[in-house]
Order: C-alpha cells, then sequence, then structure tokens
C-alpha cells in the first residue's frame, strides 16, 4: 500500500512540473527601458551599451526634409529593412526644425557650435555636447569639446549642462518652482549611455540630481523642455504630439 500511494504521489508532481510556467526571467525579454521614481516624480529611463545599439542622429530625409516625427523616420528606416526600438528628440531647434547649434551627422558637420551669450536655456552657460565616436559616448561642456578638437560620428549641442564631472550646474536652484516637462541624456561610463524624459513638471534641480543621484552619472546634459518626447515600443510609448527637430534613435535589423 505504501509503495503504490507513493507511486501517485510521484506521478501527480511529474504532471505538476510538466504544466508549471517558465519563470518570469527566461518569459519576459530584458528591457532597456524602464519606469522610475525620483523624489516623487515619476520617469522613464532608457539605457544603452553602444557595444550592442546602434545609436544615430537624424534631421533629414533623402530629399533634405526633415523628418519632423518618429513617425515619419520609423517609416523610412522600414523600407530600408530597419526598426526603431528607440528614439528621443535630440536637441532644440529652430522654426524650419534645424539645429540650433553644433551638429554632426555621420561624421558631416551640419552646423558650428555656439559659445556666445545669448536668450533661453540653451544659453544657461555651461551647456554642452553629446557626441558619440564608434562604440563610445561622451556628454562635453563645449567650450572644453571644442579645445580637443574632436571628430565625432555624431553630435548635438544643447544646454544647460545638468552635471558637470559629478556636480550640479551652478545655477540650479533646490525648491525652484519652475517647473517643465524635460528630457536629457548622461553617461554611465564610455560605452553606456542613459536616456530620461519626465512624465510631469520637475525642476532644473530635481532633474539633474535624477542624472547623478539616482542614474549615476557624472555628466549629464538637457535636450529640451516641453517638447519633451519618447518612442519606446517596448513599454507602449509612442509620443507624437509635437514636432520635433534633430532625433536621436536605435536602429536594428527589422525581424
Amino acid at each position: 500500500m505504501l509503495i503504490r500511494s507513493t507511486l501517485i504521489a510521484l506521478t501527480i508532481l511529474t504532471c505538476l512540473r510538466a504544466f508549471a510556467p517558465e519563470p518570469a526571467s527566461a518569459a519576459e525579454p530584458e528591457r532597456n527601458c524602464r519606469k522610475i521614481t525620483h523624489q516623487s516624480a515619476s520617469y522613464v529611463a532608457c539605457a544603452f551599451d553602444l557595444r550592442q545599439h546602434d545609436l544615430r542622429l537624424f534631421l533629414n530625409d533623402a530629399d533634405g526634409a526633415p523628418y519632423g516625427s518618429f513617425r515619419a523616420l520609423k517609416g523610412d528606416l522600414s523600407r530600408q529593412g530597419m526598426a526603431l526600438p528607440f528614439a528621443m528628440n535630440g536637441g532644440m531647434y529652430h522654426r524650419d526644425r534645424s539645429p540650433v547649434g553644433y551638429y554632426v551627422e555621420g561624421r558631416r558637420k551640419l552646423k558650428e557650435a555656439i559659445t556666445g551669450p545669448g536668450p533661453g536655456n540653451f544659453h544657461m552657460r555651461p551647456n554642452g555636447i553629446f557626441f558619440i565616436e564608434g562604440d563610445t559616448a561622451s556628454v562635453m561642456e563645449t567650450r572644453a569639446f571644442l579645445k580637443r578638437n574632436r571628430r565625432p560620428d555624431y553630435a548635438t549641442q544643447s544646454g544647460p549642462m545638468l552635471v558637470i564631472d559629478g556636480k550640479l550646474h551652478p545655477r540650479f536652484i533646490a525648491g525652484s518652482d519652475f517647473k517643465k516637462r524635460r528630457n536629457g541624456v548622461g553617461i554611465i561610463n564610455r560605452h553606456e549611455v542613459v536616456f530620461a524624459i519626465s512624465n510631469s513638471a520637475v525642476s532644473f534641480h530635481d532633474f539633474a540630481t535624477l542624472f547623478r543621484d539616482k542614474l549615476a552619472c557624472r555628466n549629464a546634459l538637457f535636450l529640451d523642455g516641453t517638447i519633451s518626447s519618447l518612442h519606446a515600443p517596448e513599454i507602449g510609448r509612442a509620443d507624437f504630439l509635437f514636432p520635433v527637430g534633430p532625433i536621436i534613435g536605435v536602429v536594428e535589423r527589422a525581424e
């Protein structure tokens, strides 16, 4: 009787194991974008290792017209057999969608750097440049970048700098009530970059501490404010309300 009971128990256990679901870690693919909270504000942060992801900047299509939207860029890439798993607006622009400052695409310099004073966030010096060289990336204060005579594959200038060598921009004020939706880019290490966008209005100070304290970036750059937009299909995000100028995007072969 004992042997028979044991056999029945073993049979039931075998059946349960056969129909048991796979562990969540095996069933769910690793994501580059995640929702995070910092100082009670909600953000989306997307991190990429450039040794594994092809990160580029885009401005105009083959006819020389600005893409102006993630949808237009995605459609163009699709016709080339490519996919766009991530995109974010990549810097400030004029009415014609041309970049305000330094801009390089495919090693072609389309706009010179601006170093002089002026109005608005872009000119809140020090401002900076985000640039890509092969499988490495960096954020550098504009004047320091120009002194080093770099020749990047891709680059975009914006401002202000958020974090400079581990320190917040000197003009940021803790507790400031000047708040807007914001997006930016930070450097984790020479191969890894992280992009972040706020889901609500935040101050420059709080946004900068997100990169320094939460995302562990010693250097980070503000990209834009009100028009901040994100294309991240893996989390069901596809912003389209605002026109964009330069676009930072990850490109891969379509399956």
